[in-house]
């Protein structure tokens, strides 16, 4: 596995895969062509289908400037690797194709350049929960020292800086009000939650400020606002919501909260090592499913929860998202996806409770849920796989009388 640097990444929404990626890719290519006097982008497959919603094509242009690029929109091709794909074209003074090169964009703000071999070495030697849960037995230790060990003295430093950026988005999140960019004129909902929880007591307090943080950071990322990949851009308030929620209720040290953050990150790290985080390849249960099983095992982590304990939460959070579908309705991160965020992080809570009063003994291993999830999510159709092409979004479209991308 790499460093979970890599699955933790501040940028701007609305989608890690159809924003931040591509940006990536973009300027990569730009650098790698500083004479071209114009530029070619083909999107294929998913990023085509649903780049427009993700904003996809601004990003680019955005990069190329003041060059000219040309996009074009390809979504019925999808290339072998990966149903995000890129390939960029530089043109010379006179216009013939001097250079291309096809990016594929994995998810969680990933890229992988065809044709180009891995330069970096795994960071971790365990491969999988099992692994690293014989590894905890031999050694005693706990999941977040087997994260400092091999991510290295100044991994708590950039954790930090993680959790300064989640706590920022949810603040932001929590007074902005304004109507969220796009055809669909969603009104923000966090603000108002917020307030009408002050009002309650109780668990039904709780459970409506875990809402309202959620929402909070999911439609800061809608409106391309500065969050954390968690483990992408569409899942980015799962996880802050639990945390900041715990924090705040149980007045826990920011020592302690970066070790859930660490257990967190390992969590996402072998889902997206064993099976896939990304929506156009394995549908939603790879963004909202990974991201509810990061926040289980880190609630049941800050909670006192053993390893065994910790790996329960996070199989849970995993099992009860299988066949997840990726539908953004209009291509925009925003219908189902704000609402999931808000469901996902209660069931985080519920999960670590649940776990916490077993043994953490049970039938389905991670491992086991996690290689499920990948194995279903290549058997959905395409359609149901961030292409606004099936259920919710295709739904939505023709009762508006209106096609789908």
């Amino acid at each position: 596995m790499k460093s979970i640097k890599e699955l933790f990444v501040i940028g701007l929404g609305p989608s890690s895969s159809h924003t931040m990626g591509p940006q990536k890719a973009a300027l990569i290519f730009k650098k790698n062509h500083p004479n071209a006097t114009s530029f070619q982008a083909v999107l294929y497959g998913s990023l085509a289908a649903t780049g427009k919603g993700h904003l996809t094509d601004k990003v680019i242009v955005e990069v190329f400037k003041p060059k000219q690029v040309e996009i074009v929109w390809e979504p019925d091709i999808t290339l072998p690797l990966h149903p995000n794909a890129i390939k960029f074209e530089a043109f010379n003074t006179v216009s013939k194709l001097s250079s291309q090169q096809v990016f594929y964009s994995v998810g969680g703000g990933a890229i992988i350049e065809d044709g180009k071999k891995e330069e970096t070495a795994p960071l971790y030697t365990e491969n999988n929960m099992k692994e690293v849960l014989d590894y905890l037995e031999k050694t005693g230790k706990k999941f977040w020292e087997y994260v400092y060990d091999h991510e290295g003295k100044e991994f708590e430093e950039y954790l930090l800086s993680i959790w300064e950026t989640m706590k920022a988005s949810i603040e932001r999140g929590l007074e902005n009000e304004m109507v969220l960019p796009g055809d669909l004129h969603l009104a923000r909902k966090a603000s108002s939650f917020f307030v009408k929880s002050q009002n309650i007591s109780g668990p039904i307090r709780h459970r409506n400020q875990i809402f309202a943080y959620a929402l909070a950071v999911a439609e800061e990322n809608a409106s391309g606002g500065r969050i954390v990949t968690a483990p992408t851009c569409g899942s980015a308030g799962v996880l802050p919501a639990v945390v900041y929620h715990l924090s705040k209720t149980y007045d826990f040290s920011e020592n302690r909260i970066l070790k859930a953050l660490a257990t967190a990150g390992l969590i996402g790290n072998l889902v997206k090592k064993n099976a896939s985080i990304s929506g156009a390849e394995v549908g939603c249960q790879g963004e909202i499913g990974t991201a509810c099983s990061m926040a289980s095992g880190a609630a049941a982590q800050l909670m006192g929860g053993t390893p065994a304990q910790v790996e329960y939460a996070a199989e849970m959070g995993m099992e009860h998202h299988l066949g997840l579908t990726c539908d953004p309705v209009g291509g925009l991160v925003q219908i189902p996806c704000i609402e999931r965020n808000a469901m996902a992080a209660t069931r985080a809570i519920d999960c670590a409770a649940y776990s916490l009063l077993s043994d953490g003994k049970h039938s389905i291993s991670f491992d086991e849920v996690v290689e499920t999830m990948g194995q279903t999510g290549r058997d959905l159709m395409s359609s149901y796989r961030e292409t606004s092409r099936g259920g919710l979004a295709r739904f939505h479209a023709l009762n508006l009388g209106h096609q789908t991308q």
